[in-house]
Formats: C-alpha cells, sequence, structure tokens
C-alpha cells in the first residue's frame, strides 16, 4: 500500500492508497531529529495499525530541501515503515506544484504556517528567492500574521475588541507571548496558531487590510521575483490562502496575475499522482 505524507511544521495529513487519512503534528527536519518524530508518529493507534501494509513511502515536508534534511526525516520512516520498500522524501514545494498544476505553466504558492513559491512548468521547479522562515521572512504565512498580531497586542494599537478576544479567549499578556515567543520551542508554531485571530476578530476591516497588505508583501517578493510573471497563473495551498481566498484574489488582481487553484492541502492529489505513476 501507498501512504502519502504532506507535512508543514504545523500539522502533517497522511494519505493512504485505500483512501484513509490521518494527521499528526508538523514535522520540521530544522528542529526534529529522527527519534521524536519516530516517537510521534507510534502516538497515532491509526498509523500505527496499517504501518505493515505500507510498502511505499512518500513524505513531502517543510525544510526537506537539502539531502541532509532528507535524511533526518527517511532515518524516522525506516524504521517506523519496517516493510516499504521505498521512502522518498522530498520538499513541500514539489508537493505543492504538483498538487495544484493544472496542464500549464503556473507559479505555486505556499501559505499555511510559512510560506515560499517556485515556478513549476509540469517537469522541472525553479526556486527563485529562498525561503528565509518565520524570524527573516515567511512574508503572508500563519506566523507572520500571528508576529504581527502579537507585535500590534503588545504596542496597543490592535482595535480594543480584537485585544479583548486576545486577553479573554487565549490568555495572552505580555509575559505568556515573551516566553511562547524567547523561551519555548517552536516559536513559529505558536504565532501561526494565532492567526485565526483575522477570522474571528469581530474587527473584519482591520484585519482584511492587514492581510492585504501582508499578502501584497508575499506578492513583491515571492511572486514578483519570476520573469514576466504576470503571464502565469498564480496558484495557492495551505490554510492561510484558503480561509483568505476573497483577499488573495484582491492582491492577485493588484499585481496583474490570473487566479489558478487554490487548495488548503495538495495531499488528495499527491496520492492520485502517486497511484496513476505507480
Amino acid at each position: 500500500m501507498i501512504i502519502v505524507a504532506e507535512s508543514g511544521s504545523t500539522k502533517t495529513n497522511w494519505f493512504t492508497g485505500d483512501k484513509q487519512e490521518f494527521h499528526t503534528m508538523g514535522f520540521n527536519p530544522l528542529f526534529h531529529k529522527p527519534d521524536f518524530i519516530y516517537q510521534e508518529m507510534m502516538k497515532n493507534k491509526d498509523l500505527v495499525g496499517i504501518r505493515d501494509k505500507v510498502d511505499k513511502v512518500f513524505f513531502y515536508g517543510a525544510s526537506c530541501s537539502s539531502p541532509e534534511r532528507k535524511q533526518v526525516i527517511a532515518d524516522a520512516m525506516k524504521p517506523f515503515f519496517e516493510k516499504a520498500a521505498i521512502i522518498q522524501v522530498d520538499h513541500d514545494l514539489k508537493a505543492a506544484a504538483l498538487g495544484t498544476y493544472s496542464g500549464k505553466p503556473g507559479i505555486t504558492c505556499i501559505l499555511g504556517t510559512g510560506s515560499n513559491s517556485c515556478l513549476y512548468d509540469g517537469e522541472k521547479i525553479q526556486q527563485q528567492v529562498p525561503a528565509l522562515g518565520y524570524i527573516l521572512g515567511d512574508e503572508g504565512s500563519g506566523a507572520y500574521f500571528g508576529k504581527k498580531i502579537m507585535a500590534l497586542f503588545l504596542y496597543d494599537r490592535l482595535p480594543e475588541a480584537t485585544a479583548k478576544l486576545l486577553r479573554d479567549k487565549y490568555g495572552l499578556s505580555k509575559e505568556v507571548i515573551i516566553d511562547k515567543v524567547y523561551q519555548q520551542p517552536n516559536a513559529n508554531v505558536f504565532l501561526a496558531s494565532h492567526a485565526v485571530v483575522m477570522s474571528e476578530s469581530p474587527d473584519k476591516e482591520f484585519m482584511d487590510q492587514l492581510a492585504f497588505d501582508g499578502f501584497s508583501e508575499f506578492f513583491e517578493y515571492h511572486v514578483c521575483c519570476f520573469e514576466n510573471y504576470q503571464q502565469y497563473p498564480v496558484h495557492f495551498v495551505g490554510s492561510i490562502a484558503y480561509f483568505h481566498e476573497d483577499v488573495l484574489r484582491k492582491v492577485a488582481a493588484k499585481f496583474g496575475n490570473e487566479f489558478g487553484v487554490i487548495n488548503r492541502s495538495p495531499g488528495p492529489k499527491l496520492l492520485e499522482y502517486h497511484l496513476e505513476n505507480n
């Protein structure tokens, strides 16, 4: 049986050849060691239940862009899927490209916990600028918007209704935020988890403008970098893109791009791809 995994820094979506779907935490080789990944996978009873039936594993993940990082993931997959004859690890950009390809060249963008982009012509992936991560980059991502919201909250620049939401529902304060961001692991996941406030806030106009500005910055760095970028449709994967499609469409129009495919997860199309090319 084939299993396909599509992993961001927050969540991994697992899709099997017999149409089952499982979820675990996100695995990122920048932050996680093979033993940790293995132990976390062992906590998922459904995944453990089918592990001996899996003979082919295709894992696509955030930060899996070098042989060394791919090996971190492979070193966790091999002892877990002991009977798998094939274990392939690749970048989440490839997953996004395969999951949105519509038969002609296009720019595919990831807008989830982090952000990234590439130009895909059906055969070759071209990445024009590097993904710099949540500290230096990740424009338009969940971590980016979470960081913006946290800063505005601490600077007392949020509308009061939104600030109250952060205090009352999420129990946020300066002390909590500073501890989570500077003292605890996985600050990017903490920040990204609060991007949901953009949808929950009663201050829709304020949040739509925040989204518009953030997506515009993403386009400036990650779409306009491609030569003749306006001739390509722009596709998106990731929860941030999925839940803010209306604003994204406005930004794409602002930059003169055709709005293409948008998927919360490329996983189902990835599974189709690997079943067809089995």
